[in-house]
């Protein structure tokens, strides 16, 4: 039964009306529409209820993974989003209509009504953009993650028959590869090649970086390109002394040559990740490979990264442009020539560089920057990123990827004097990178850093260098220890 006492103002009205987007039936209490505003308050406040519930029982990041594994969860949240927003949009409307504003003067109308329609625009723009982002974010998930599933193993850690997404192993390995991909060039060269080892349980991760200058890889013994080269990945140098033969090469020549697997076409992927695992002594899951400028575009679409750049850096062609040296934040095109210049650079002064600029973007890349551009971030990853993830595992990796942000990050670089490109010591590669897996996962606070590598340019060995006796009471530091992965920025 409606209320028939004295009309409100226009300040009610608006008030009113207002109240009503935080407090649904408010209005309607006010009005007289005492049923309407009671079911609308009570349903209102068991949503708020519900909602406080899933936040402090459930896994969010948990949800959050099934959420980006699901298109069919995506499609949901697309199509909730925009019911709510009508809904709350026709609730403002209404809320506005039963305040009886014919009542008001003329002025006095055309006030509330404006502000009663700006107000339902308003509660409309945050649905209409959670649906935006989640179809934008479907439309890259499906362009990136399009790998076909895999058969997921059961029991493991899990126990009461439940599936283990890590089939009982305690760290996940994936691959990251920067080059120069492109759709409509055949193999790519990997410039920079990463293997992040994941502890499941933890978070706790290393970054083992391996030179894109290593010579005389080996292959997986049995496989085609180990029959192929025996002794070691090796071809004749180039009329400049340059050689081809590198681990940067190892995914190209693989495509270029598929007579070497029995006429099958597109051998570079599984040959250069089967290589690196072997070479580390290590099961890679996954490999995602990045598109240098894509990269580039990334941190655009982020706004920039604030690096420290030591000494100004040289690039181009003609040597035509310059990285200043100082601390601020750059855009992604001259992040991208400081990584990969080589003007008066080797390539350890390189991977040094490159492992800054990946530092500072997964360091400044905060959720609120994020989504206050989000739209261009997800149009950058469908052009930055290549990956046999297969969508389904997202839910798994993405509760991992949070667990990362805080945990303990170190690197381990594959570089002289630890090791000697031309001449590598394998096992001692293997060593190292067993001794760096087993520091991360029984080390909970940050491990001792020791120096990073000079970045002064410096001639690559073809001799192993002596290495010097410690001497009693003599602190050496171990080239071999893992270093957290800013060390040196």
């Amino acid at each position: 039964m409606r209320d028939r006492s004295k009309p409100p103002g226009v300040g009610a009205v608006i008030g009113w009306t207002a109240l009503a987007a935080i407090a649904p039936g408010a209005a309607h209490l006010r009005a007289g529409w005492r049923r309407t505003g009671l079911v609308l308050l009570c349903s209102y406040t068991a949503l708020l209820l519900a909602l406080l519930w899933v936040g402090l029982t459930s896994d969010l990041a948990a949800l959050a993974g099934r959420l980006v594994a699901s298109s069919e969860l995506t499609g949901v949240t697309v199509a909730a989003s925009l019911v709510l927003g009508v809904a709350w949009f026709a609730l403002i409307v209404h809320s506005f209509v039963v305040m009886n504003p014919g009542t008001l003067p003329g002025a006095a109308q055309a006030l509330a009504g404006g502000v009663a329609g700006t107000l339902a625009v308003a509660v409309l723009l945050p649905f209409g953009l959670a649906g935006q982002y989640a179809a934008v974010s479907q439309s890259a998930l499906n362009d990136v993650f399009s790998a076909p599933s895999t058969p997921r193993p059961a029991n493991g850690t899990g126990g009461g028959g439940e599936e283990d997404p890590w089939a009982g192993r305690g760290r996940v390995n994936i691959l990251l590869l920067g080059g120069d991909a492109d759709t409509h060039r055949v193999g790519v060269r990997t410039d920079s090649i990463n293997v992040a080892s994941v502890d499941v349980k933890t978070g706790n991760t290393v970054l083992l970086s391996l030179p894109r200058n290593l010579e005389n890889v080996r292959f997986v013994p049995g496989s085609p390109m180990a029959k192929r080269f025996p002794t070691g990945f090796r071809l004749p140098a180039n009329p400049d002394g340059s050689r081809e033969d590198l681990l940067f090469a190892v995914w190209e020549y693989a495509d270029s040559h598929p007579e070497i697997f029995g006429g099958r076409k597109g051998q570079g992927t599984k040959t250069l990740v089967d290589t690196v695992g072997y070479t580390l002594g290590l099961k890679i899951d996954w490999y995602a490979l990045v598109n240098m400028w894509g990269f580039a575009r990334l941190i655009d679409a982020i706004g920039g990264v604030t690096l420290t750049v030591p000494q100004d850096v040289v690039f181009g062609k003609y040597d035509e442009g310059l990285v200043k040296a100082g601390t601020r934040k750059l855009r992604g095109a001259d992040a991208m020539w400081f990584a990969r210049s080589r003007t008066n650079s080797d390539d350890y002064t390189r991977m040094g560089r490159q492992r800054c600029v990946l530092g500072a973007l997964l360091s400044q890349s905060d959720p609120a920057t994020v989504l206050s551009r989000f739209n261009q971030v997800a149009l950058a990853t469908k052009e930055l990123l290549r990956t046999d993830i297969p969508r389904p595992m997202l839910e798994h990796l993405v509760p991992l990827a949070l667990k990362v942000k805080n945990a303990k990050v170190t690197s381990v670089q594959f570089v002289p004097p630890l090791i000697n490109t031309g001449y590598p010591d394998w096992s001692k590669i293997r060593t190292v990178t067993a001794k760096a897996l087993r520091a991360s996962a029984v080390t909970r606070r940050p491990l001792t850093a020791t120096a990073a590598p000079s970045l002064t340019p410096k001639a690559t060995p073809k001799a192993a260098p002596a290495t010097p006796r410690a001497t009693a009471g003599s602190r050496t530091p171990d080239p071999g220890a893992p270093k957290g992965i800013t060390d040196g920025c």
